[in-house]
């Protein structure tokens, strides 16, 4: 894969230490580790020896589906706080290898309980920070959630890179993620579309017209604003 793109590969884990390192050791340029899930102390050693070998970034991607158990015990929950506590505890981990090309991820299905823990971590560590909410649903309710969150998150100031997590097609994680940058003004990329919602005055099928001009443009990169109106 990585011979064939112009984009970072990065390797995604869960469970399966040995997974991170042959990953490492075949290409990946940055791992994401799960460490409610990655299986201990010693396996993490070995996956930070294994990053500092290939010059490899951890991100550590805490999950509100898989805290630690002592953790979950102490806040009942996984609140804000607790997804903060864990991040963490485990950088602290990470960090005592000796190892600082470190990314954190804070990930929770719930739109505004991402956004208050994002901010209780942008508070309290430098790192850089990777948003998304995650189980966030299909193509419409994923789209609201993950905008709702990251759109605050943006706008604030906070975060240095993101995925909408959609249960779709990628490809449409993607196209979301330009529309969200486009509609904050950070990143603009390819034609905008504009088109009204149509009312009484509408005379002509408007509904498929702004599809197929909208089909017709996805592969421009030009930034131009087009009006089906």
């Amino acid at each position: 894969i990585r011979d064939r793109i112009a984009i970072p590969l990065i390797a995604d884990i869960h469970f399966d230490a040995r997974l991170a390192v042959a990953s490492m050791e075949n290409g990946a340029q940055a791992i994401r580790i799960n460490p409610g899930n990655i299986g201990g102390a010693a396996k993490l050693a070995r996956v930070v020896a294994a990053a500092k070998l290939h010059d490899v970034s951890i991100r550590v991607g805490v999950n509100s589906g898989s805290l630690e158990k002592d953790i979950l015990k102490k806040y009942g929950h996984p609140v804000p706080a607790a997804l903060v506590e864990s991040a963490l505890r485990n950088v602290a981990l990470v960090e005592g290898h000796g190892f600082y090309n470190i990314k954190i991820s804070l990930k929770s299905s719930d739109s505004l309980s991402t956004v208050a823990a994002y901010r209780e971590l942008a508070a309290r560590c430098d790192y850089p920070l990777h948003l998304g909410v995650t189980e966030a649903g299909g193509l419409i309710a994923g789209t609201v959630k993950s905008s709702v969150a990251l759109g605050i998150l943006l706008y604030e100031g906070i975060g240095d890179t993101f995925r909408i997590s959609l249960t779709r097609d990628p490809v449409e994680e993607v196209r979301v993620g330009y529309e969200l940058l486009r509609a904050l003004n950070i990143r603009h990329r390819g034609p905008e579309l504009i088109s009204c919602p149509t009312c009484g005055r509408c005379e002509i099928n408007l509904f498929g017209l702004a599809e197929q001009v909208e089909q017709h443009v996805q592969s421009m990169s030009t930034p131009l604003k087009i009006a089906v109106m």
